[in-house]
Formats: structure tokens, C-alpha cells, sequence
């Protein structure tokens, strides 16, 4: 049987209970759920559920029913950019599984959550209806302080208003794999992240497969927030390598980093022979 997996991001970081619902709505749904991560300062959680289609598209609107009714982003601030309290919702093929099958996966999640709930949905990636809802980053743009401002020339793709009052709208997407990985520099000034986001990113000229934002956790961190959509062509150790260098010439040095979610063992592989120095 094809094996899929869902990662949801909710707009919620500080209230596990909010989470521990989202988690049990998922397994009430026969799913497994792998992976659960929280950041109080992002105010966001990833969740990384695995099973086949009819147990992850189950959880996925069941997840989408617990963010609705537990989050209210007319009161919500963190630092992660969003446009739902049920933020963003890939499917990602695993065993025997097709892009082309998440992407209708995608599809029927956003019709049942509106039919359920009445809040719409932006297809991207391999989901995506238009070409300018392909990249996420766009589909984010404006958040979801925004999403009315966009309606007339931007309408969602399932769904006939802007926005659900309180927990605005969702990007559903078909991706595959993809690492989340955050870099924090030791300063406040977030000028310098977002230089290196933007010297490193694919859409500005930079590495391929990789997305990046700079954001300001606290007055004195900085982060290179990062996806990393092939870590095979865009291995971990040189997007590191390349941000110590980047900050160094502003004087400036890594402060840690952190992995969100889970990631393939052949990515960890890769970086350790690196540093082992077996490279």
C-alpha cells in the first residue's frame, strides 16, 4: 500500500494542549505520528504524520477542525510568516507513492476542509492550479493580515472568501522531502540574516533547491531560517559552511542551529563523513 506522509504547521507554539489535540486527532484517524516540534518564539508547531492516503487525509482534516477551533490568529504573534491558524499542509510521498498522487491528496484535503469548515485553500508546489501559487513564500506573501487586500486578484483555490475570520486560509501543497533546518547567529541585528537569507536562497540567485528567510528571535539572536528542498544537491554541512563565512564578514558568529522535524538518514550521513573529514 502507498505510504505518505503529511507535515502540518500550525500557528501555534506556547499551548501543548492546543498541540496534544492536533496529535490525537491525527492518531484517532490511523495515522502515525512520527515528529512533534514547538517553538514558543516562532509561536508555531510541526507535526510529521506518516500512513496511507485515506489515514493521512483523514488527520489532515481533522488537524485543520483543532486549528480552527483552538486558534484565533486575529490575537496570534510570533515571528514565522502565516496566513492560517492550520498554516501550511504538504503531502509528501514516501513508499510506493507518486508526487502526482500526493498533489490529489492535496486537492481533495482542501475541498473537504472547506466543505467541514469554510476556510480556503492556496494550492502550491506540485499541487499548485496557477503558476504563481508554485512557491510557497508567495502564496505566504502578505500574510494573513493581507489575504483581503489580495482576494480580487489572488482568489484561493477552494473557496469562495478571502479568509475564515479567525483562522484565515491554508497553503495545501505536494512536495517531496524536505529538510527544515535554522542557523542562529549571535546578534540582534536582523539586517545581517536577511543578507545571507538572501545570498543564499534559490529564487534570489543563490543554492539550489533552498529556501531561506532571516528573522529576529530576541535582541540579541538572529536566524537563518532554511528549507532544504533536495539536501542530496544542497547538503547541510555547505549551506552551514557558507553562513559561518557569510556572518563572519560582518563579524558575527554561529550561535547553534536546529533541525525541525525529521530528516533522511543519508542528509545526517553526508554531513558527518564531512566534518569527520571521510569527505
Amino acid at each position: 500500500m502507498p505510504l505518505f506522509e503529511i507535515v502540518p504547521n500550525l500557528s501555534e507554539g506556547r499551548d501543548a494542549a492546543t498541540i496534544d489535540a492536533a496529535v490525537e486527532a491525527a492518531q484517532a484517524a490511523g495515522a502515525q505520528v512520527l515528529h512533534r516540534s514547538s517553538d514558543p518564539v516562532h509561536h508555531r508547531s510541526v507535526l510529521t504524520i506518516a500512513g496511507n492516503g485515506t489515514q493521512v487525509l483523514d488527520a489532515a482534516v481533522a488537524i485543520a477542525g483543532v486549528a480552527v477551533r483552538h486558534i484565533d490568529l486575529r490575537r496570534h504573534k510570533g515571528v514565522h510568516p502565516r496566513i492560517g491558524a492550520l498554516d501550511v499542509l504538504p503531502f509528501v510521498p514516501l513508499r510506493r507513492a507518486t508526487l502526482a498522487e500526493a498533489a490529489e491528496l492535496a486537492h481533495a484535503a482542501g475541498e473537504r476542509i472547506w466543505e467541514r469548515y469554510r476556510v480556503p485553500s492556496f494550492f502550491y508546489g506540485a499541487a499548485a492550479r496557477k503558476p504563481q501559487n508554485a512557491l510557497l513564500a508567495d502564496v505566504r506573501a502578505g500574510e494573513f493580515e493581507g489575504l483581503d487586500l489580495r482576494f480580487e486578484r489572488l482568489p484561493p483555490d477552494v473557496g469562495v472568501i478571502p479568509k475564515h475570520e479567525s483562522a484565515g486560509a491554508i497553503a495545501v501543497g505536494a512536495r517531496g522531502l524536505l529538510v527544515a533546518f535554522n542557523i542562529e547567529l549571535a546578534t540582534g541585528d536582523p539586517s545581517i540574516a536577511k543578507e545571507i537569507a538572501r545570498a543564499l536562497r534559490e529564487r534570489s540567485g543563490g543554492l539550489c533547491t533552498l529556501r531561506a528567510l532571516g528573522l529576529r528571535l530576541s535582541e540579541g539572536v538572529v536566524q537563518v531560517s532554511l528549507n532544504v528542498t533536495d539536501a542530496e544537491a544542497t547538503p547541510l554541512y555547505r549551506i552551514v559552511e557558507l553562513v559561518a563565512r557569510l556572518a563572519a564578514k560582518n563579524g558575527v558568529a554561529i550561535r547553534r542551529s536546529e533541525l525541525i522535524g525529521l530528516i533522511p538518514r543519508a542528509a545526517v550521513e553526508a554531513s558527518a563523513r564531512y566534518y569527520l573529514g571521510a569527505l
